[in-house]
């Protein structure tokens, strides 16, 4: 399984009798799972089913959705009152026209109110039908908004692994740096033993090497790049495992931090600064990568 990102965006539309709809949902992160449905007054029930549809498919992040409409005028129909015009005529029948005065036309009882009808032809569908359609929509939605999620989880896995990477051989450079050599240790050991004698001339040998033993202590980064490595290898694995991880990605990467940020200062070589601090920097990256993870 692979992993999704919260971000992502679907929509399903449709026409149901002269009604065409659309369903559109779009996501982005959130700590846990928000589904916000906005829908017109009286389709209450479609927003609280594309909640539970939505929910169903999604772990995490802030999902929005909306439903909107646009009814097709269909052309007028027009008839013509057949027992207006009749009864018109009929009341024509006993009128004298005087003299002078044309008998009244054809098109003259036709532009008589009520005579001709128009139709608008308002769109008369079941609004069972177009209920039916609109929740048959929601589940190909919520796959389609999951599908987009996925195939922006390909991209951001890629992005992860690549930041992991640089991780391990930043780890792998500072395991092999000349300065965490034994040599190295007792040379700088020295210098700063040899300083303490010349600030403190009056140290005894027992507080001497306690003082040594501290400074070989806090020198020492063995311990911070074991649990990088380990680190490394735990996030690979969840990046295997798939799913809704990215809750667990999110604290190793704070573990990371901490990890790199110790590195850091204990690292009492120049050049094994540089790269605690180029760690940092990858750190940092990979922190805001996986906030993405669903």
């Amino acid at each position: 399984m692979a992993i999704a990102s919260m971000t992502g965006f679907a929509r399903e539309a449709g026409t149901t009798g002269a009604t065409t709809w659309a369903l559109e949902a779009k996501s982005v992160n959130g700590r846990g799972l928000d589904v916000r449905p906005r829908t017109p007054p009286g389709f209450d029930a479609i927003g609280e089913e594309a909640r539970r549809v939505l929910s169903q498919a999604l772990a995490r992040g802030q999902v929005q959705l909306s439903l909107t409409f646009q009814r097709a005028s269909a052309a007028p129909t027009v008839r013509v009152n057949r027992e207006v015009l009749q009864a018109l005529l009929d009341a024509l029948a006993d009128v004298r026209v005087p003299d002078g005065v044309a008998p009244a036309s054809l098109d003259g009882l036709l532009a008589v109110r009520g005579v001709i009808e128009l139709d608008e032809g308002e769109a008369a569908e079941s609004p069972a039908a177009l209920e039916a359609d609109l929740r048959a929509a929601l589940p190909r939605l919520a796959e389609a908004l999951a599908a987009a999620r996925r195939e922006e989880g390909a991209a951001l896995e890629a992005v992860i692994e690549g930041h992991l990477a640089a991780i391990a051989d930043l780890v792998a450079r500072a395991e092999a740096h000349p300065g965490r050599s034994a040599e190295a240790v007792r040379t700088r050991l020295a210098a700063q033993v040899a300083a303490l004698l010349e600030a403190h001339g009056g140290l005894d040998a027992g507080r001497l090497q306690q003082e040594a033993a501290l400074i070989a202590t806090r020198a020492d980064i063995r311990e911070e790049l074991d649990r990088l490595a380990a680190h490394v290898a735990q996030a690979r694995s969840l990046l295997a495992e798939g799913g809704a991880v990215g809750r667990r990605l999110d604290f190793l990467a704070q573990e990371f931090g901490r990890e790199a940020n110790t590195l850091c200062a204990k690292a009492n070589d120049v050049t094994l600064s540089q790269i605690g601090l180029s760690l940092k920097h990858v750190v940092d990256q990979l922190r805001e990568q996986v906030q993405n993870v669903e």
